[in-house]
């Protein structure tokens, strides 16, 4: 029996919905393109938003270069001048080498740039327990901060961290940036970038507690204003993920396993990576429906949409099984030739 191929529905109305809602807690907002970079075409568009880009194939996707902060590693001054060219002036640089070969570029030339040092900051989950292995020691920050304060090449002075993302408890940002940064090192500063991690809705995550994360970055940007400093914020998954979903079809039915004619690895490497399971339009609890697992059209063991979701009946060859949640981090791997799933956009 032929089915129908799988595909992505991406709403333009739920991005902007979620977009609005960060704009309301942040002075400055910069979408993370590598979550969905179909996703930036809609901001550019419908926002005045800046997008943070990590490698020159991403500037594709925006057409006004002025709304790129750039995020450096190993960089060159070759490249460093290209970037400027294209006209991009906002500029995270992640450790001291790369910091080096800016400013050295900087010399002799009459540019005017934004600036933000990439911090490196603890985190307390039983994930990592350790510091993160990107970003440079807060004593590194609060010399280089100090130097570069009168640089007349510098417009812009700030300080970028970042943590895990779907971080649901590290949010007490201000207790963490006066125990790592000095008040001359505050003081100094024109932006504060806390990056991204705010969390979204997945099977295996606990999303409720976004309330209280909103409230806490809200008293963040007061803090912050009282020192003169603006609050810029990374949201990448909050707004891509739950404006998208994955439309699959059953292909094969056996026991309680379920196949559907998509794969991890062509539509959801979020779910090895992270990993985060995406719900399943209209699934159940426990106690109301028939357990099933959900298998990808590989048949690699790790190939799994979800090992135990609760359906109301069993499904049949030809039935629609909808990921719901699933606009972010949908990137694709080649993994055994398979095709790239196509994208509509709705409104």
């Amino acid at each position: 029996m032929a089915v129908p191929e799988p595909r992505f529905v991406l709403s333009k109305n739920v991005v902007l919905e979620q977009y609005h809602k960060v704009e309301s807690i942040a002075d400055i907002v910069s979408y993370s393109s590598k979550t969905n970079q179909k996703v930036s075409r809609i901001l550019e568009d419908n926002t005045d938003c800046l997008f943070s880009v990590h490698m020159e194939n991403e500037l594709k996707h925006v057409r006004d270069m002025s709304r790129i902060l750039f995020l450096s590693q190993g960089w060159t001054q070759d490249k460093i001048e290209e970037l400027y060219n294209l006209g991009i002036r906002y500029f995270v640089v992640d450790n001291e080498s790369d910091l080096d070969i800016l400013l050295e570029t900087l010399e002799n030339r009459d540019w005017k740039i934004n600036l933000m040092l990439r911090l490196k900051l603890k985190e307390n989950s039983l994930r990592t327990e350790r510091f993160f292995v990107f970003g440079m020691p807060s004593a590194v920050i609060n010399q280089r901060i100090g130097e570069l304060k009168e640089n007349p090449k510098i417009d812009k002075l700030g300080i970028h961290f970042h943590r895990k993302t779907q971080n649901v408890s590290e949010w007490k940002l201000q207790r963490d940036i006066e125990n790592v940064l000095s008040p001359e090192t505050i003081d100094a500063i024109d932006i504060l970038n806390i990056g991204g991690g705010l969390p979204s809705k997945y099977a295996n995550s606990n999303a409720d507690v976004i309330v209280g994360i909103f409230k806490r970055v809200t008293d963040f940007r007061d803090y912050l204003h009282g020192k003169n400093v603006q609050l810029m914020i990374e949201p990448g998954r909050f707004i891509a993920a739950p404006a998208g979903k994955l439309v699959t079809h059953v292909t094969g039915v056996y026991d309680n396993n379920v196949i559907v004619n998509a794969s991890v690895y062509n539509s959801d490497m979020d779910a090895i990576l992270v990993p985060v399971k995406l719900r399943v339009e209209g699934e159940l609890d426990n106690k109301s429906g028939e357990p099933f697992v959900i298998k990808g059209c590989t048949p690699c063991s790790m190939d799994l949409f979800r090992y135990r979701v609760y359906l109301g009946k069993k499904p049949e060859i030809g039935d629609t099984i909808t990921f719901i949640n699933a606009g972010a981090y949908n990137f694709r791997s080649d993994f055994c030739d398979l095709e790239e799933i196509e994208t509509e956009i709705v409104e």
